[in-house]
């Protein structure tokens, strides 16, 4: 105590030190003496020590009953209990043997977990040994090394009595050098139903068979016409792939009468398999995936196997209904979210399996719930939720149907916990498999013998069992389906029973809701994250000519980003949500302005071009682009300070939008183009560039006016000297024809000219034909009249 209350960080005075040091001395001597009056312990000894504390626990020997056969006996029959014995102590055991001992009836569910907690403690009541000739012997077991028995024993040697769950061990006894007498050295525990008749009143027992997966298809597709669809890995392929946990799940689940629970985005994703698709590699580049044969042999086996059967189709991508109720529903836009992921099952689950899944189910993680998850739960059209007893507890001394409405027209379907996680661990070995078996089977058989009355039990396993869990389930319902207490039934149909009136029909408060389980969600910031998404998924289809090539494959991956599977794997869920939004934001920068550099202006008025740059496959509309002077007072555009123009740009192309520009004074001028779409969002990144004006110099004007003005002068000049040659040729034409009334009469001969008046006239005649014709001489719009005397019956006009 004193050293206690000494401050962190100071040393304690000599004198406490030395009070200290005596006090220990004291205190410890009647301990030391005790040590020295014992003996000294030999090596045997020691090695009986270390037995002995063995035996304490677990025992020096392991006993795995790897199979029990068969697991719900029944009269007549012969049971087989097969397994290994291992020796892990240092010394050889002697005289070892083998045998079956069946203890008391375990009339309650708590016995029968209490027993699997202490299966293999070797103290404890393990009942009488059957003995005999259905014992198998060892002369000796090694350290280290298993040996395999094999025992059969009629089930009429093993003494069982009434109805009930039996407890059956198999142990193995044997001595030491160090012990030199039979004693038990290991012991494994297991559970034996016995209901050899059948049962006056039978449960009625669901069994959910989840066909879920992780996520694996990305938001990026192919730029043909079909839309290549990229997966981050090829891991969706080893799972269906014969052996693989999917196609045993399938194969497995065929032959029983289950209820399956299948995520729509596991069918989109193997469907995309079936035809091209691209796997992306670890450095980023994308090969062909090469498994369409094996994707189309599972669809085809899948759609075998759920015919006749009822299929419950979850939200596309399997959404995380408690993350999305704890931190989702604050953030704008989440439960849209969850309903286009409900819609999306009609789209997929019927095309591909050619029947109608029910949608009225909604199952939370774990089947735990509170008042949010509920709410959340059935705000897209469910109205069934799928809950576990473990959350939605009942204090009864029986297990009541799961069936129980919960106010608002919502039923809570309560599956029983202990069957639900009678297959959750590491089930790889054959000896926790053969237990996880005979403890669900006898958890079952207990259920029933609880009351005369019949229920309805509902067991939902965990989402994606692996294929050693799928094995042992399949094994454990193929026995519940051939024995005498239970019969198979729809979730439909369980949800739809009577209800237990003594039934709780309260949901837990949030408080209530398992912490383990609130660690692993989806963070606030993920929704966030999605909502940014939708926004700049909003902002770019409203330009596009074709937005179904974007807005699908990007809805879904958004549905995808809110999966269930995302539990415990968070960076993974970070990473997969950056890739989405980084794809979308470099297929918005895809169409974009082309950058500027400085524009020189000269003069009050031009014309300055804008391009505008479409990288996509599909053209893009519904844009404008307007062009603003930052300084209005030294440039304006299109007469104002900004002007806009519509824009329509094809795939692949680039377009040039040219504005009016009006210049006032001298200088620099800055100028910024932006696209934006109809309804007034900005699109994209700003172009700014400086537009430098020169306005036109008094000297320059004067040059240009002088120009001008000598052309006018010399347009005037043509003018008026053929004015003149036009007047002197009419005035010659009018004086020869008067000279030829006067000279020559009609009647008259005519004369021939003279050689020289002739030429003259000619020659005149010829220079005017050759003379160049001004541009502005209008051109001919008839025919060249004939001088030749007219033809026989041939009209002239005059």
């Amino acid at each position: 105590m004193a050293e206690a209350a000494d401050f962190q960080g100071t040393s304690a005075s000599p004198a406490r030190r030395w009070l200290r040091r005596t006090g220990a001395v004291l205190a410890g001597a009647p301990l030391l003496a005790g040590l020295l009056q014992l003996p000294a312990a030999t090596p045997a000894d020691a090695s009986g020590q270390e037995s002995a504390q063995a035996a304490s626990g677990a025992g020096s020997v392991s006993v795995a009953v790897d199979s029990l056969t068969p697991s719900t006996p029944s009269e007549g029959d012969t049971v087989s209990v097969r397994g290994t014995v291992t020796n892990n102590g240092k010394q050889p055991v002697t005289d070892a043997h083998v045998d079956l001992r069946v203890g008391p009836s375990l009339d309650t569910r708590s016995s029968i977990d209490a027993l699997a907690k202490k299966s293999d403690a070797v103290q404890g009541p393990a009942g009488e040994a059957v003995g005999g000739k259905y014992t198998e012997k060892f002369s000796k077991l090694t350290p280290g090394v298993a040996e395999p028995f094999n025992i059969s024993v009629p089930v009429d040697e093993l003494g069982l009595g009434e109805d009930g769950v039996y407890q059956l061990a198999v142990a193995l006894s044997g001595e030491t050098a160090a012990q030199p007498w039979d004693r038990v050295l290991g012991i494994q525990r297991t559970f034996l139903p016995w209901q050899p008749e059948e049962a006056g009143t039978k449960t009625k027992t669901t069994f959910l068979w989840p066909l879920v997966s992780d996520v694996h298809m990305t938001a990026e597709t192919g730029s043909n016409e079909q839309q290549t669809p990229v997966f981050s890995n090829d891991d969706l392929a080893e799972e269906i792939s014969p052996g693989g946990r999917l196609d045993q799940m399938v194969s497995l689940g065929k032959g029983l009468d289950i209820t399956w629970v299948i995520d729509p985005d596991l069918l989109a994703s193997v469907d995309a398999m079936t035809k091209n698709y691209q796997v992306r590699g670890e450095d980023g580049t994308t090969i062909s995936g090469r498994r369409q044969v094996v994707a189309k042999q599972w669809l085809s086996e899948l759609q075998q196997a759920v015919a006749g059967k009822e299929v419950v189709a979850l939200p596309f991508g399997d959404p995380d209904l408690a993350s999305l109720a704890h931190n989702g529903t604050t953030v704008t836009g989440s439960l849209s979210h969850l309903k286009e992921a409900t819609d999306a099952v009609d789209n997929t689950v019927p095309t591909i399996l050619h029947m109608k899944p029910s949608t009225d189910f909604a199952w939370p993680v774990d089947g735990a719930v509170d008042p949010s998850i509920m709410k959340v739960a059935t705000s897209a059209g469910a109205d069934k939720v799928i809950a576990r007893s473990d959350s939605l507890q009942d204090d009864l001394s029986y297990t009541p149907s799961a069936a129980r409405p919960i106010g608002g027209g919502i039923t809570a379907v309560v599956a029983d916990s202990r069957m639900s996680t009678a297959f959750q661990g590491d089930l790889t070995k054959a000896s926790a498999s053969t237990l996880a078996v005979q403890r669900f089977l006898a958890q079952s058989l207990t259920l029933g013998l609880q009351t005369g009355k019949q229920r309805s039990v509902v067991v939902a396993p965990q989402r994606t069992p692996s294929a050693n869990q799928a094995q042992a389930m399949a094994e454990a319902l193929g026995a519940l389906q051939g024995g005498n207490w239970s019969e198979s039934q729809d979730l439909s149909a369980a949800a739809k029973a009577k209800p237990d009136p003594a039934a709780n029909r309260k949901v837990p408060p949030a408080s209530a809701y398992p912490p383990s389980l609130r660690k692993q969600e989806l963070p606030r910031a993920a929704f966030e994250q999605i909502a940014k998404t939708q926004d700049n998924l909003d902002n770019f289809k409203v330009i596009l000519t074709d937005e179904s090539r974007v807005v699908t494959p990007f809805g879904r991956a958004m549905n995808r980003e809110m999966s269930t599977s995302w539990r415990g794997r968070g960076v993974a869920a970070v990473g997969y949500r950056d890739d989405v939004e980084s794809y979308l934001g470099g297929l918005i920068d895809g169409v974009k302005l082309i950058k500027k550099s400085e524009t020189k202006l000269s003069g009050r008025s031009a014309m300055i071009p804008v391009t505008v740059q479409n990288n996509l496959v599909q053209g893009v509309e519904h844009l404008e682009l307007r062009l603003t002077s930052k300084n209005p007072t030294r440039l304006k555009i299109g007469g104002n300070a900004y002007d806009e123009q519509p824009v329509a740009v094809n795939g692949g192309h680039s377009q040039s939008v040219k504005f009016t520009t009006s210049a006032n004074a001298n200088g620099r001028a800055e100028v910024e183009a932006q696209l934006y779409t109809e309804d007034g969002r900005e699109y994209g990144e700003p172009v700014t560039f400086d537009v430098k004006v020169t306005e036109v110099t008094p000297t320059v004007m004067l040059v240009i006016g002088g120009g001008v003005l000598l052309l006018v002068l010399a347009g005037f000049r043509m003018y008026t000297q053929r004015k003149r040659a036009a007047a002197r040729e009419a005035a010659e034409d009018a004086a020869g024809e008067a000279d030829d009334d006067v000279d020559n009469p009609v009647d008259a001969p005519q004369h021939p000219e003279a050689p020289g008046d002739r030429l003259t006239e000619e020659s005149e005649a010829g220079s005017r034909a050759d003379a160049p014709q001004q541009p502005s001489d209008p051109a001919p719009d008839t025919a060249a009249e004939s001088a030749d005397p007219s033809g026989t019956g041939e009209r002239v006009d005059r």
